[in-house]
């Protein structure tokens, strides 16, 4: 059984969902989370350090992290999304 770890799943997620909003906008490095996402006209913002990403727990039931950052507890579902590919292969013509 391997054990699951937020740093992990951030690697192979497209998306993720903080206290409800969707963010495609997240970068994890060697020291922090970063979230940024709209909610209608606001942009917001999160920052977690790699401490309290490490620290984040999975919970089975809701199939989400608790993620505890300076300004409280957050929810965070990480998700993979579908990618389209606007490159007709059928489209392209060799003019040899």
């Amino acid at each position: 059984m391997t054990v699951r770890s937020l740093s992990n799943e951030l690697a192979t997620s497209d998306m993720l969902e903080i206290d409800g909003l969707h963010a495609f906008d997240f970068k994890l490095n060697d020291q922090k989370l970063s979230i940024m996402c709209m909610d209608g006209r606001a942009e917001k913002r999160w920052s977690f350090s790699l401490a309290q990403v490490q620290a984040a727990t999975f919970d089975e039931a809701l199939q989400s992290w608790t993620l505890t950052g300076d300004s409280g507890e957050h929810r965070l579902v990480c998700m993979a999304a579908f990618t389209g590919n606007n490159n007709d292969e059928e489209d392209e013509h060799d003019d040899a």
